[in-house]
């Protein structure tokens, strides 16, 4: 009972395990603003994205930048089943 119970929490943890990365994409020489901006979507099962629209041009226009200083990328992976993809954008 106790192999059957471990094994199960094994599982449990593999199957709830995710990682998440932030990566800079890019920095202009413009001054870092008090203005953040971010855009997300996600998609299921490595392939499937509705309407997912994670990009620059709407992580500026949702924070109302037009001087864009600074633009970051971050995935979170849950076993490659759900993917969330969101830009972060600074500037003024």
């Amino acid at each position: 009972m106790k192999k059957v119970l471990f094994g199960l929490a094994g599982v449990a943890m593999i199957a709830l395990s995710s990682c998440s990365i932030t990566l800079p994409v890019t920095a202009t020489s413009n001054a870092v603003g008090n203005k953040v901006g971010k855009s997300s979507g996600t998609c299921y099962l490595g392939v499937l994205c509705f309407g997912v629209d994670a990009s620059i041009q709407t992580a500026a226009k949702n924070g109302g930048i037009s001087k864009i200083s600074t633009v970051d990328y971050t995935q979170k992976n849950v076993l490659n089943l759900i993917i969330t993809h969101e830009t972060t954008v600074t500037g003024e």
